[in-house]
């Protein structure tokens, strides 16, 4: 799965692979159901194929600063490229159409092509027709009309489109994926019009990350991180993506395929506190504008045990996620089930108050002086917690297994309400200080009492038992407890010597701490990035700089990450991860900085 790149116009995404075959891509946004989905099931899927027709070897990368994808074709008799990218209209909110160029242009000598465009609807279950004439064709479905657009000849066989055609040194071809329908129609693609697209995108990106106040080491990979974060943004509401995939599994052959094209409270929080640090304020702007607009902070007491926030909501903010398996499907490698919607939705994961509240505090610091409704809505989310912060929930890991006292969702609780204080003080905003300061000590004495095992001489997961998490990386970087606390760095021993594998680092071990599914998992890469963070904090900078650049050998050629890095060094689970690029940035921002 990581022989991918990513290519998006901030309301969709595309994956190509490095023979230059799209094989996944959901129009006309991240959560509908895909067109091409060969990635899951290569003949039910769908695919957009568009590759040399001749042996030859391929190299993938971006157009520099940018995420326009070029993926070059070396045969005996010439060097070609497809260029593949999605314009960035100026005003997302109302645009309708959705276009997806790919770009052929000879570079060198003379080079056969072949495309094959196979689009399969609604997740290759629904019918379509295709009509084709003069340069263009029109493949219909009951739910979806998309036009393509070719600057050389096509022909109509079945569903499917096909063309064959050469170029020689200095020309090119150009193909345009439209969605239609309503006020958009159909139109032509020139060369001329695909040239001044590709620049205005290129342009878009460049100028987007100049904003970046990074000039640290690892400079590349933090640009790449940043980039991808912004690719998974959804500019009508201004919401955050775990991932733009779905089912890509944790392990192959296994069940633990799930569907992450969904607004995860504490991801996107997490998100926000990395853009912030490069310096993107305007990302987390928008997203306090999807929390105003779309998600009811407005926590009362009728608000009941389970919380005023659910965990995760839709791309638009809605609330009902409902999970099903696409049976017809056989899965990535066969790996099935393929789910869409998640049933985590309605999990309790206390946690994620504590990653929200933390990055409208950061926002705050950072950004803009938060609303006086934002702050009504911490004020009731904080005056919640300090009733209900001592459930068990559901944890950080989204556990099918029952509700624990999760050590992680304590800290993490403590952190809302401690940062929540920290921002009344700072501007002198109404807050009941007692009652606040009451649970946070409380949270606190509870950690230190239950949470530390004499028995593992370390903090363990849950209360009162005896197995580590990584999650307990979060505890000096949230600043908990001192990065040189005596507790904490025999917590971290304890964590390197279970949990650690040449720097990549376990979330848990599920036999130890069994979490309702079978099989095992690969390491979990925020955890690596945590491990860094938390190793630089400790002093232990040469420890902490091979870590991070052990972990910098396990991306992709393009400087892409995935979930989790499998048994044998291969990415696995959905791609690419907010999570893991997010701590990237945050690992090397710190480590940077210590290093001097």
């Amino acid at each position: 799965m990581a022989e991918h790149g990513l290519i998006g116009d901030l309301r969709s995404a595309a994956l190509v692979d490095t023979n230059g075959t799209i094989d996944w891509y959901c129009c006309p946004r991240f959560d509908a159901p895909s067109v091409f989905a060969s990635i899951l099931d290569a003949d039910r899927g769908g695919s957009f194929e568009l590759a040399a027709d001749a042996p030859t070897r391929t190299k993938q990368f971006y157009f520099p600063d940018t995420n326009v994808l070029i993926t070059r074709f070396f045969a005996d008799d010439g060097v070609g490229e497809v260029q593949d990218f999605m314009p960035i209209l100026d005003d997302s909110r109302e645009a309708d159409r959705h276009r997806l160029f790919r770009r052929v242009v000879c570079v060198r000598g003379s080079l056969p092509f072949r495309a094959r465009v196979a689009p399969r609807f609604e997740y290759g279950t629904q019918p379509h027709t295709v009509h084709a004439q003069h340069g263009q064709a029109v493949f219909e479905s009951p739910s979806l009309t998309l036009a393509l657009t070719s600057s050389v000849p096509i022909e109509v066989a079945g569903q499917d489109v096909w063309s064959l055609f050469k170029l020689h040194e200095g020309e090119s071809a150009v193909f345009a994926l439209d969605r239609v329908g309503g006020d958009v129609a159909p139109r032509f693609c020139p060369l001329s019009e695909a040239e001044q697209q590709f620049n205005a995108t290129v342009e878009y990106w460049r100028r987007w990350l100049s904003r970046s106040r990074y000039r640290g080491r690892w400079r590349e990979m933090v640009h790449r991180s940043a980039l991808t974060l912004k690719l998974l943004t959804y500019a009508p509401t201004g919401a955050i993506i775990a991932a733009p995939t779905t089912s890509l599994p944790e392990r192959i052959g296994g069940e633990r395929n799930w569907d992450y094209r969904y607004v995860w409270i504490r991801d996107a929080a997490f998100c926000v506190y990395a853009l912030l640090r490069l310096g993107f304020t305007e990302e987390a702007e928008a997203f306090m504008g999807f929390l105003s607009e779309h998600v009811c902070l407005e926590a009362t007491e009728a608000a009941g045990s389970t919380g005023p926030l659910q965990i995760m909501y839709g791309i638009d903010g809605r609330r009902e996620l409902p999970e099903r398996k696409l049976t017809h499907l056989e899965g990535y490698r066969g790996s099935a089930p393929v789910r869409v919607g998640n049933g985590a939705v309605n999990q309790l994961q206390l946690d994620i108050y504590g990653a929200l509240i933390d990055a409208l505090y950061l926002y705050n610091k950072w950004g803009q002086p938060i609303s006086s409704a934002h702050w009504d809505s911490i004020s009731a989310a904080v005056n919640w917690l300090c009733d209900h912060w001592n459930q068990p929930d559901q944890g950080i890991w989204e556990t099918r297994s029952g509700r624990k006292n999760f050590l992680y969702s304590r800290l993490m609780c403590w952190v809302a309400i401690e940062r929540a204080m920290r921002l009344a003080q700072h501007r002198g905003l109404p807050v009941d200080i007692v009652r606040w300061g009451r649970a946070r000590d409380a949270i606190y004495r509870r950690i230190m009492r239950h949470g530390w095992s004499d028995e593992r001489h370390a903090f363990v997961q849950y209360e009162d038992g005896h197995v580590l998490d990584a999650s307990l990386l979060m505890m000096p970087l949230a600043k908990f407890v001192s990065p040189i606390d005596p507790k904490w760095l025999a917590t971290l021993d304890a964590l390197g010597d279970d949990l650690v594998s040449d720097s990549l680092v376990y979330r848990y071990d599920p036999q130890a701490s069994p979490d309702g599914l079978r099989g095992d998992e690969g390491t979990f890469s925020i955890c690596s990035f945590w491990y860094v963070e938390a190793l630089a904090r400790a002093g232990r900078l040469d420890e902490a700089r091979l870590a991070f650049e052990k972990m910098l050998t396990y991306a992709n050629h393009l400087g892409l990450y995935a979930e989790e890095i499998g048994h044998t060094g291969e990415q696995s689970g959905n791609f690419p991860q907010a999570f893991t690029h997010l701590a990237l940035i945050s690992a090397a921002f710190d480590l940077d900085r210590a290093l001097g």
